[in-house]
């Protein structure tokens, strides 16, 4: 058992040896996005970029080694920027001089890091009051930080004193919100009532059908979380209008394929005649067929539609105002059409450039 100690011992002394010497950390091979990404970001040239990645590589493995080197005095880590060294805080002084000696910075502090966790779990298992908009472990401050809405402070101290000690009470500005994105092809609601599919995110919003609702009908997205309003609609003699999302949700440049990986749309060319097309839709999915005609008026019972493109491809009730794109080129959206899905169908969409055109809108491509 003690020649047993006595290796391990040796072990841990040669990875800390090894990671106090910074070359010793084989170099990550960064893609050039990643460091287009990091100089566009964080203010860095190229060289910059890629030897910030090799000390971050480096400070992740004297982390794992100094944590356990620490041990129950362990305060927390952070890789400080400016200096590009890790930094270790620890309970006990005494520890302090051999971690500098591996390479790492050090700070005395007065909180071990499992209290840390076990104030923010205690947090955790709490209700908080509105006006608290977060709390984590703050490493740096060596406390558990809340976050409360500017002026609210007051309203969070009774949530806070559960943290016990390690609590800090910081004022913001921040309102964090649920990102959510607006995919053609995904379902949406009208007055939390009727059901349509979401044709192409536009700046500011996305496309579909006129039928599906007049200017000022509010919408919710597929999760029925509050989305957005129509902004504009024209139905009958068009089929086509625009809604304005809210800052809860990001347009993108994606279709729903149902099934497969989604479709990034990268442009609006229009097929012609006899191309290949698809379409997606909330109720029946993915479906494909051909372009049969363009310019197409259809006698709804609600009125006629003109400028509408004709395909053999089926669709059913809810699929309305869906994506349909030739290739990754958006086409249009759903407008109706006669047949379903089992039995095969006819399906006209309202063509894209129009609405485009109509609203001034521009359209998210990838």
């Amino acid at each position: 058992m003690k020649r047993m100690a006595v290796a391990a011992v040796a072990v841990l002394t040669g990875a800390l040896a090894t990671t106090a010497s910074p070359a010793a950390v084989a170099a990550p091979q960064p893609s050039a996005g990643l460091l287009a990404a990091m100089q566009r970001d964080l203010g860095l040239d190229a060289q910059q970029a890629a030897e910030r990645l090799r000390q971050e590589s480096a400070a992740a493995v004297l982390l794992r080694v100094a944590e356990g080197f620490a041990g129950d005095s362990f305060g927390g880590a952070w890789f400080d920027a400016s200096t590009g060294k890790l930094v270790v805080g620890v309970t006990d002084a005494a520890k302090t001089d051999r971690l500098r000696r591996l390479g790492a910075e050090t700070r005395t502090v007065a909180h071990r890091a499992s209290d840390l966790d076990s104030a923010k779990s205690k947090l955790d298992a709490e209700k908080a009051p509105a006006e608290v908009t977060g709390w984590f472990v703050d490493t740096r401050a060596n406390a558990v930080t809340i976050t409360v809405k500017r002026g609210q402070a007051s309203a969070a101290q009774a949530f806070a004193a559960k943290a016990g000690a390690v609590a800090k009470v910081v004022e913001t500005d921040e309102a964090p919100r649920l990102l959510k994105d607006v995919r053609g092809g995904d379902a949406y609601y009208i007055n939390s009532a009727s059901r349509c599919s979401i044709g192409f995110a536009v700046q500011g919003g996305f496309v579909s059908a006129g039928h599906c609702g007049e200017a000022g009908d509010t919408v919710a997205g597929v999760d029925r979380s509050a989305m957005g309003t129509f902004q504009a609609s024209s139905f009958p003699g068009n089929d086509y209008s625009w809604v304005k999302t809210n800052a809860s949700w990001t347009p993108t440049a994606k279709v729903n394929h149902y099934g497969g990986a989604d479709v990034v749309v990268s442009g609006h060319t229009e097929a012609a005649v006899g191309a290949s097309i698809c379409r997606s839709g909330s109720t029946t999915g993915w479906h494909c067929g051909e372009v049969e005609a363009k310019s197409q008026t259809v006698n709804y019972q609600e009125g006629s539609v003109s400028g509408l493109t004709r395909t053999n491809v089926c669709a059913e009730p809810g699929d309305s105002g869906g994506s349909w794109v030739s290739g990754t080129q958006a086409q249009g959206v759903t407008s109706g059409g006669s047949g379903d899905c089992t039995s095969g169908g006819t399906t006209y969409f309202q063509p894209v450039n129009e609405i485009l055109s109509v609203y001034g809108l521009t359209l998210i491509t990838g």
